[in-house]
């Protein structure tokens, strides 16, 4: 599986460049599936919801179906986070795996940045950043591009994954 990761600090603007470029890139035909990390607890269930009820009951696994989607929760009761690779090998083939967070792992990357947020960049110390999409001209021995240039962007990634 082809994969490609977006990085950056809080609010610099990675879930709007991911979105694009999910657009983007299904719109000229490729299938693409996501993986996004949270550094904090998260639930997509809900309070008195009968998959919620089951969770709390104490289900290892719960899979929740319709026939528009289907959810699948697993508990961790205290297991280790998995890694990314784990996770990874539980999605169905796609073309492009694009991946929001998960900095310190090797996949190639592109760094978010927005100068309002006055965070360091990243690109500078990390290898597997290929390229920094930023909205302030930046002079970096990696390509640098408009943050809303959703599509130099999305060619860039899909030539660097050989699409």
């Amino acid at each position: 599986m082809r994969l490609y990761g977006v990085v950056g600090w809080k609010n610099a603007g990675k879930t709007g460049l991911m979105e694009r470029l999910v657009t983007e890139i299904t719109g000229r035909g490729f299938s693409v599936s996501t993986v996004k990390h949270a550094h904090h607890s998260f639930d997509v269930d809900h309070p008195g919801k009968d998959s919620h009820r089951h969770r709390v009951a104490g289900a290892r696994e719960v899979l929740l179906a319709s026939r528009n989607r289907f959810a699948l929760m697993h508990e961790l009761h205290g297991e280790d986070e998995p890694t990314l690779e784990m996770l990874l090998a539980k999605l169905s083939p796609v073309d492009l795996v694009l991946i929001e967070g998960y900095k310190r792992d090797t996949h190639a990357k592109v760094e978010a940045h927005r100068a309002v947020t006055g965070n360091p960049l990243i690109a500078p110390d990390d290898a597997s950043i290929r390229a920094v999409a930023s909205d302030t001209p930046l002079t970096l021995d990696k390509p640098v591009f408009d943050l809303n240039n959703t599509k130099e962007i999305a060619d860039f990634i899909l030539a660097e994954v050989g699409l």
